[in-house]
């Protein structure tokens, strides 16, 4: 098992930025490529249930690899783990572009969702070693760091989105990717990673080195995880197809409703600590499902842009700090694997959700399959509801 040292306070701040950078990044490249799947379905001629296939090659290289990023994790630490993952999602995300079939899509959709799953698992088992070791619920300002990187890269496609080729944008986000790692790896691999306060819970290697009610928690955790991620994916896939194909938005609007999305789910975490501290976990999660299942029903189902723009953003709002509880809860409770196991379960929400969006939409309509995020926001809402006093 590896050894944890004791760092100090001006050293914890230069480790919560780099860790907030790589976040970012995480963010910024994975909405560059999300606003491009409206042009990369025309060049590659995919029906909807064939793209929303293709896509599952995100998801499922996610949770192929995440188990095994959590053994790489205790083995040769969060903070290199991270590095290196930066590096091949920044190079991967080169890749979709240039296929042209949705079978060639989604074996490098495939690669591309390996390096995005294992860069998930490592930062933020990193940053649950920091949340630790300050001893205050800082979780949700690391994944208020991805929705800013999704908000920007989002925002940055739809200007570009007329003017540049799917492949010149994604070649620059790789070119962008490589030399942000390049500097905040450099201050990541120098610092070690902290060890939690001596009043903190303490965490072990493995789930398996815990009781039963530990890794029901884990898992329950990992459900809530699950239902979030489904519509994160959901919106991230099918958002900018939606506002274009069933309410008639300009390419360029189409890709703003990932960007408000991704506004609303920056504003919700960056005021997610001093809500997490005011309410409490439960509180907050179920608060946080049922505002989401409200703002999607009206995102699937409103007959404006406008008024389906309002819907993604409330549902950001709502699911802001879902998946930053349930992973942070999950490694507080069986460390590196904890976050595996959680972050696995999430992921499979999105294993799920773009075949099965897909489906829906070629059966009744894309409007009708969005309302299933609606239903499963809910569903977190209920299982944080009734496991609040397991849980506390």
């Amino acid at each position: 098992m590896r050894t944890r040292i004791a760092v100090p306070d001006n050293t914890l701040t230069r480790l919560r930025i780099a860790l907030t950078v790589f976040f970012a990044l995480d963010g910024f490249v994975f909405a560059g490529w999300v606003v491009r799947i409206p042009a990369i379905k025309e060049q590659t001629g995919a029906s909807a249930s064939a793209l929303g296939l293709a896509l599952l090659g995100v998801s499922a290289g996610a949770v192929i690899t995440m188990m095994l990023t959590g053994r790489l994790c205790r083995r040769y630490g969060t903070h290199r783990v991270t590095v290196v993952c930066a590096v091949l999602l920044s190079l991967s995300v080169a890749l979709p572009p240039l296929t042209h079939s949705a079978v060639a899509l989604g074996a490098v959709l495939l690669l591309f969702g390996a390096a995005y799953g294992s860069i998930n698992v490592a930062f933020n088992s990193a940053a649950v070693d920091l949340v630790g070791a300050l001893r205050r619920p800082i979780m949700p300002s690391f994944h208020a760091a991805f929705s800013l990187g999704g908000m920007l890269g989002a925002g940055l496609g739809g200007l570009v989105a007329g003017a540049l080729s799917p492949t010149r944008h994604l070649f620059g986000l790789t070119v962008i990717g490589l030399l942000v790692t390049a500097v905040a790896g450099r201050t990541l691999l120098r610092i070690p990673a902290p060890t939690p306060s001596p009043d903190a819970p303490r965490q072990t290697s493995a789930p398996r080195r815990h009781g039963t009610r530990t890794r029901g928690l884990v898992v329950t955790f990992g459900l809530i995880a699950l239902c979030t991620a489904y519509g994160e994916g959901a919106l991230a896939d099918w958002s900018a197809l939606h506002l274009e194909h069933d309410l008639d938005a300009t390419p360029g609007v189409a890709a703003v409703g990932y960007s408000c999305f991704a506004l609303a789910m920056t504003i919700g975490r960056l005021t997610g600590t001093r809500l997490l501290e005011r309410l409490g976990q439960t509180r907050t999660l179920v608060g946080g499902g049922t505002t989401a299942a409200l703002g999607m029903l009206l995102g699937a189902l409103a007959p404006s842009v406008w008024a389906a723009l309002l819907g993604f953003m409330i549902t950001g709002l709502g699911l802001a700090n879902l998946f930053p509880v349930a992973v942070e809860r999950a490694g507080r409770l069986a460390g590196p694997d904890g976050v595996a196991i959680a972050s696995t379960l999430g992921y499979g929400g999105m294993l799920l959700g773009p075949p099965a969006i897909g489906f829906m939409a070629d059966w009744f309509a894309l409007p009708a399959a969005l309302t299933s995020v609606a239903a499963l926001a809910a569903t977190a809402a209920v299982i944080a509801l009734l496991t609040r006093r397991a849980a506390g």
